[in-house]
């Protein structure tokens, strides 16, 4: 049993990053597509950003897999 929990926490650490990713990847196109000359400032944000959320997600998944010894 407590294997499935970690596996249901660990596919909502999935789910986050992927919704959260979505979303920053969606905002840096419509940004780049109405300023474009700021697409390079834009896209180093964007990356940076993606970073973080896909450390948390990382952080997530472990917690979840490592909170059932």
């Amino acid at each position: 049993m407590t294997g499935s929990i970690a596996a249901i926490g660990a596919g909502l650490a999935a789910i986050g990053a992927g919704i959260g990713i979505g979303r920053i990847g969606g905002s840096a196109l419509e940004g780049i597509a109405r300023q474009p000359e700021a697409a390079s400032k834009i896209q180093a944000t964007m990356l940076i950003a993606a970073a973080f959320v896909e450390a948390v997600a990382l952080f997530a998944e472990v917690i979840a897999l490592l909170g059932n010894g």
